[in-house]
């Protein structure tokens, strides 16, 4: 038997060391709040100040309603181009990939510059109106492949013809057969749309939004341990986020 080589293994080790790392090194100094012992004071007045969960509502929110607004602009495209628009497929997957080549202060510039002089810069709700805005396009590359392969999965054109020989119109197989056939795909774009949106700092600082991500860097300048527990959390939602996903997915290949 041939001898297995070792260096993936030591690649693999590597790799884990250099993120799990950091992460630990701030996990231990967000525990040192009080000198000699190890604490969780700074978490506890993290989660004792209002403002925390006044930024973690409303990028909750934003992230909800960009998770909504991407599912109703991505499922429809996406549908359309698998069954009826195979050539537009290329043009559709290269502007889906524009955010990730885009930084994100160019993209909110822009926004402000289209924008500019009309309701959506004028008024605290337009500029949320742009937020959302923004981060339903920093979504589109996940949300569209995730969408896009829970398409390539099932027969789509099989269960679109039936439900049309049973009398269902376009909004009924949409939500009826084809939402239900790709739920672990929307869920897994959900989450990952949910985690970008939580840690996301550019666009809600330069329109002035009261979001999670500039709350963090707003800490940062007066306290010294907060931050770095604010910091733990925010992975910790992310991660949470990447496990709901994988649980989700062995649930689902269990049920098959």
């Amino acid at each position: 038997m041939a001898r297995r080589s070792p260096w993936p293994w030591i690649w693999l080790v590597l790799g884990g060391v250099y993120f799990v790392l950091p992460l630990w090194a701030t996990l231990q100094f967000s525990l040192q709040a009080r000198r000699g012992e190890l604490s969780l004071l700074a978490y506890s007045n993290v989660l004792a100040s209002p403002v925390f969960f006044n930024s973690f509502r409303f990028s909750l929110q934003a992230a909800l309603l960009s998770i909504l607004v991407s599912t109703l602009l991505v499922v429809p495209t996406a549908y359309l181009v698998q069954l009826r628009l195979p050539q537009a497929r290329p043009a559709v997957e290269l502007l889906t990939l524009l955010p990730l080549v885009v930084p994100g202060v160019v993209l909110v510039f822009g926004l402000i510059r289209s924008y500019n002089r009309t309701p959506l810069t004028n008024s605290r709700s337009g500029t949320y109106v742009l937020l959302i805005g923004g981060y339903v396009m920093l979504s589109l590359p996940y949300m569209y492949r995730a969408v896009d392969t829970g398409l390539r999965a099932i027969n789509l054109r099989a269960l679109t013809e039936a439900a049309q020989s049973l009398g269902a119109g376009w909004l009924t197989t949409m939500l009826r057969v084809i939402f239900p056939n790709i739920y672990l795909a929307l869920l897994s774009g959900a989450f990952i749309t949910f985690a970008i949106v939580m840690g996301e700092f550019t666009i809600a600082s330069l329109l002035s939004q009261p979001a999670f991500g500039p709350y963090i860097s707003l800490l940062s300048n007066s306290k010294v341990y907060e931050p770095s527990a604010l910091a733990v959390i925010s992975f910790a939602l992310t991660w949470a986020s990447i496990a709901a996903v994988e649980l989700l997915s062995q649930r689902r290949r269990r049920q098959r």
